[in-house]
């Protein structure tokens, strides 16, 4: 006869430290893979457009509303054009020629005869061409 008996065996809980760290690798992972860009001033409808090519993400965007609005980074109206030019002349500062390039994200409502009076502002802050960002049909 036994007077003690064992004491029941606990299981062992699972290890939690392998799925912490699975976690914070792929926190890690999605925090590089991600892609930051500025948020849009103001929201614009592109024109529609056939053609093939992708706007420049990276480089300098002006954004134009229906209304001949300016806007660039939180900078809006005729102080963006101003904020624009600075940009540019910063980003020539660090890399030369590469900044005589930029990206133009009109709206498909604004009139042709606003966008032909900002073209020579354009071409006075030192851009020497354009993309013009569209919608594909």
């Amino acid at each position: 006869m036994r007077l003690f008996d064992d004491p029941p065996r606990r299981s062992l809980p699972e290890p939690l430290l392998p799925m912490i760290n699975v976690v914070f690798l792929l926190l890690i992972f999605f925090l590089l893979a991600a892609t930051l860009a500025r948020p849009a001033p103001f929201a614009v409808t592109p024109p529609e457009a056939s053609g093939e090519g992708e706007a420049d993400a990276a480089g300098l965007t002006l954004f134009v509303g229906a209304d001949g609005e300016l806007g660039f980074g939180s900078t809006r109206g005729e102080g963006a054009l101003a904020a624009f030019g600075a940009a540019a002349q910063e980003a020539r500062a660090q890399c030369g020629d590469c900044a005589d390039r930029l990206t133009l994200r009109a709206d498909a409502a604004l009139s042709g005869e606003t966008l032909a009076r900002l073209m020579p502002e354009l071409g006075g802050l030192g851009f020497t061409s354009l993309d013009l960002v569209v919608r594909g049909k």
